[in-house]
């Protein structure tokens, strides 16, 4: 393990960067990981750290020490108390910090299971939908250039751990993927031609579009859509949130499908 002393160290430096420039980590390839539990979700999922930032203090914690045991020592970097409190992005903050390397996609999905996102900006929303992704068996996640950076800080901890088991391609013109998607596709939408959810086959492999917190998906996004889809709810009561939507959604398809069994 190596030593670091000073809050003013060329890797901490470093570290600060990534936590705060969207462009810093798409031009190295690395994100950070903000405190143990999300680490270990990376490490149990066999993404192991570049490198791992850990308190003097923490050392001889239990879940701390077990971290470090599996992994290699050569990647351990032990801060001096506070050092890395001063460049994190949490309020309340005296944890490890772990850089990992932003894993390239090899294609976009084709014909399998996938969520993707237009224009979803909130980092909590982005994260939500790819925890909610993970823990319905959905392995693949699309976004358009307009989403909140998927690496950042905050989409991570929302995530809480599902960006290990996940193949999230950024950046996608969606005219374009969505003519090499070979499955049906179903968008979220609240239009006259919405059929209720409910009333939907969902047992053969699809895609889901979600849009913008505000404004839904553009005209552009729904004419990419086999199929609109609304989730029936109370009078009076105007929409669910985005996260929420694409829960409800991809875990009445997982409902539907355990029928089959």
């Amino acid at each position: 393990m190596q030593h670091i002393t000073s809050p003013h160290n060329s890797a901490l430096k470093q570290l600060a960067k990534l936590i705060r420039n969207r462009r810093e980590r798409e031009r190295s390839g690395m994100a950070v990981l903000e405190g143990v539990h999300l680490a270990e979700s990376f490490i149990r999922a066999g993404r192991l750290p570049e490198t791992l930032y850990v308190p003097a203090h923490r050392l001889m914690h239990p879940e701390v020490a077990a971290l470090l045991a599996q992994v290699s020592a050569d990647c351990v970097r032990v801060v001096a108390d506070t050092a890395l409190a001063k460049i994190s992005s949490l309020v309340e903050a005296d944890d490890i910090m772990m850089q990992v390397a932003i894993p390239t996609v090899a294609r976009l999905p084709e014909n399998e299971d996938c969520l993707v996102l237009e224009r979803v900006q909130d980092p909590g929303n982005v994260g939500t939908i790819l925890r909610s992704a993970a823990a319905a068996g959905i392995h693949r996640v699309v976004l358009d250039a307009d989403c909140a950076d998927v690496w950042s800080p905050k989409v991570l901890r929302a995530g809480m751990g599902a960006h290990a088991v996940l193949q999230v391609c950024t950046d996608v013109d969606l005219t374009a993927w969505r003519m090499q998607y070979r499955a049906p596709v179903y968008a979220a939408a609240l239009g006259a031609d919405a059929l209720p959810l409910y009333d939907v086959d969902l047992r053969a492999p699809a895609a889901w579009l979600f849009g913008n917190e505000g404004s839904g998906l553009s005209a552009a996004a729904l004419a990419l859509a086999d199929r609109h889809v609304l989730i029936p709810m109370a009078a009076g009561v105007e929409s669910l949130n985005v996260a929420m939507a694409a829960t409800v959604c991809v875990f009445e398809q997982q409902r539907q499908r355990r029928s089959m069994i």
